[in-house]
Formats: structure tokens, sequence, C-alpha cells
């Protein structure tokens, strides 16, 4: 028996790295998969209808049930295709995960107005394409699972503004139907994932430090380590599944064997006066009232790395194999495990 026996999910991206690994974890649980691939480079360019197919007879290779789709996101009626594909092939539709995506790196100075838009299509336009077809599906079932990926791009990757833009994009698209949707049953949940993909090749720096270390590309040393991408997946799964009933609303990050709940705006200091602001008394009050945020507080991207630096003395050990931390030492004696 499976968590997610007799589910039915569409998997966008799922033929390489993060997406193809939730994919086929999906199935093993038990759910019936559409698994969606254009099959592009990774600017998005061209097509290749055999990556989505390959991972459809992996997942019928060990007994499981699957169908390829090859449409792109960024296109509404595909999208709306995609959903009527998982009914017509498997009777219903009961998970989204929203994994597609292309780059089209550029410092914001040199970046086209194309490269803008292309990313922004596939990314939010295509997250918000497959959200607004299976929401209307889940509210009529009045049951149902968003799960969106995201970035740590979203807080300020510098040469990613079209990245960064539309990750920060799905941030507020997820909350939004989370809201929106828990009336009818349905949760919506964002991740932030890491793993040694296609995209961490594309990075000039660790491609070239990569090969001249080992004579292989990041993506080709992943599997088996905290690199893969397949250790997203188990989180999509539990997300995905029963149990998670009551996670609704919630920022997830992934890295490496790590799982971590990410905060979400709130108020950290706040000024009030008994009038109107002077630009002066700003000038004065500003500066000293949150200095010490000023000095610490700075757009974060490395968060993988944030989190190998805790230092040991700070975990807790809760259950063979498992440890935790979290920012403030209260909830430790509060646990239950």
């Amino acid at each position: 028996m499976g968590m997610l026996d007799g589910k039915v999910a569409l998997v966008t991206g799922a033929g390489r790295g993060i997406g193809r690994g939730i994919a086929l974890l999906l199935a093993r649980e038990g759910a019936a998969v559409v698994v969606n691939d254009l099959g592009t480079a990774l600017s998005g360019e061209g097509k290749d209808e055999s990556v989505a197919q390959q991972v459809v007879r992996e997942i019928e290779g060990f007994g499981g049930r699957a169908v390829a789709n090859s449409e792109s996101v960024a296109d509404y009626g595909a999208a709306g295709r995609m959903v009527e594909q998982a009914v017509e092939a498997f009777g219903r539709l009961d998970v989204v995960v929203n994994v597609a995506g292309i780059l089209r790196d550029r410092m914001i100075f040199n970046m086209t107005e194309e490269e803008w838009q292309a990313v922004l299509d596939v990314h939010l336009k295509g997250t918000f394409n497959v959200c607004k077809w299976a929401s209307v599906r889940f509210r009529e079932q009045r049951w149902g699972r968003i799960i969106n990926m995201s970035s740590t791009s979203a807080f300020g990757a510098p040469g990613q503004p079209n990245y960064a833009a539309a990750k920060a994009g799905i941030i507020g698209l997820t909350l939004s139907c989370a809201n929106a949707l828990s009336r009818y049953n349905v949760t919506a949940n964002a991740v932030l994932p890491s793993g040694w993909t296609r995209m961490i090749d594309s990075i000039p720096t660790v491609r070239e430090r990569t090969l001249q270390e080992y004579g292989k590309l990041p993506s080709e040393l992943a599997a088996g380590t905290e690199r893969d991408p397949a250790n997203v997946a188990p989180l999509v799964a539990f997300l995905a599944s029963d149990r998670a009933q009551s996670v609704n609303g919630y920022l997830f990050g992934a890295f490496g064997y790590n799982i971590a709940l990410m905060s979400q705006p709130k108020v950290i200091k706040t000024l009030r006066a008994d009038h109107r602001w002077t630009v002066e008394e700003l000038c004065e009050i500003v500066p000293r009232a949150f200095a010490h945020e000023f000095e610490t507080i700075t757009n974060q991207t490395g968060f993988s790395s944030a989190i190998e630096a805790i230092p040991e003395g700070e975990w807790i050990e809760v259950m063979p194999g498992v440890r935790f931390w979290a920012t403030k030492l209260e909830p430790y004696g509060e646990l239950t495990w």
C-alpha cells in the first residue's frame, strides 16, 4: 500500500531533474501520473517528446501507471488539456506539482524584454495556468493538492531578475490559492528545492570547477548524494497525501537531507508617531531604530550553506538518524514525537 494509492497527479517539468524524481516517487507511492515535459533546452528552445515518454516507460517498468504530455505550460489552453488528459486517462485529478521552468540569466542592465518575458511565461504564467484549470476541478470535487516549486533565488539572486521575480510571484500565487481554496479541502504549498540539475550545470563557475576536479558535470555526480534532485520528492509526496490535510499555505525548503520550514513576511519592528512623519524625522530616527536589522538582515540565497554552518551542539536528536533545530529554544521541550 502506498501513501498515494488511488490518487492521480499531474507533474510539470517531469522529464528531468527535480520533476522526474517527483514523478517517479509519486508513482511508487501509488499515484497515476501525467508526466508533462516539453523536452526543451534549458533556455526553453526546441522540443523533444521522448523526454516525457522515457519517464513514463520507467514508471511502467516498475508497475506504475503514467501517460506522457509534451505541451507547454505557458500555453493557457494546453494547461487545460493537461488537466483533462488526467481525467480522461485515469478518471480524476487530485494533485498538481508545478516544476517546469527555463533560465535566461542576465544582469538587469543587460536583460532584454524577450528574456524577461520568456521566463515569466513559463514559471509564473505556467504555474497560474495549471493551478487555474486544476482548481476548477478541485473545487468541484472538494479535494485537491497544489504544490508549486519556488526558489531561494526569489530573495535576490543578482543575475536572475526574471527568474527571481517569477519565483517570488509563485510564492504569492501559492499563498493566495491556499487562502482561497481551503474551504474546498484544497491545500496549496510551495517548495524551495535544491539539487544539482541542468540549472546548476549552467552556472559557469560551478560547471568549470566541477569539470576540472571530477571530469563530469555537477548533475552527473548528484545521484545518491545530498545534491541528488530526487531528495526533494519525499516532501512533495507527503504534501500530496491525506496526512497533509492541515498543512496549507506554507513555504518549505528542501535542501539536501534537510526539510526546512521557511519564514513568511512579518513585522519585526515598528515606529509609531502621533502625526504624519516628516522626512527629517525619518532621516534621524529610522537609521537608529532599525540599525541592528540594517546590519544583520541581507538578501539571502545560500540557505543550504547556512544550515550546514549550524553548530553541532545546537541540534536536538529527536529519533535515531533525525535531528531538529529551530531559531528559538522554547519549542524543543514542547515537541512530542
